[in-house]
């Protein structure tokens, strides 16, 4: 049985130490859904808003250790969650620029293998305003849409 797809993103989240996204609890529903049961991924299902971070620290721990789900290797997690985000924007899941700001900000946040996705989202600012944008060569008005494409391609076949 495979862990659902918004793992990706539980683990990240779980590098970043955001522990307090309701992301985490829709996981854990998706996951028994999904046919996986623990005692704290029943526990984690059920957690309401707020959520206090010191106790979801504990709580999320617990989760993936009864999950055995391996979070050490920081720039294979990120690349995993790239390669989700990706193809939630080849399906229309989520909007290309929405994708590509999310991406930015982890590599910001935390210097990772993204550094494509950040110079395609301000390059994408750019170009919504101006003519010009100075951050991938060869790139303008006219390809920047298929720029994104491929490099979601790119990643979401990974």
């Amino acid at each position: 049985m495979e862990p659902v797809a918004a793992t990706a993103e539980v683990l990240v989240y779980k590098i970043l130490n955001r522990l307090t996204d309701k992301a985490w609890t829709d996981w854990a529903y998706s996951m028994l859904v999904a046919g996986f049961e623990t005692e704290h991924l029943l526990i984690l299902a059920g957690m309401q808003q707020p959520l206090e971070y010191f106790e979801m620290r504990t709580l999320t721990d617990n989760v993936l250790d009864e999950l055995r789900l391996d979070y050490t290797n920081v720039d294979a997690v990120i690349s995993a969650y790239a390669t989700y985000l990706s193809k939630l924007g080849l399906t229309g899941e989520l909007k290309p620029l929405s994708v590509l700001e999310k991406l930015k900000d982890i590599h910001i946040e935390h210097y990772s293998p993204l550094a494509h996705f950040y110079h395609l989202y301000y390059a994408q600012e750019d170009l919504q305003y101006s003519e010009d944008q100075w951050y991938i060569n060869g790139i303008d008005r006219s390809n920047i849409d298929q720029a994104i494409t491929d490099c979601f391609n790119e990643w979401g076949q990974v």
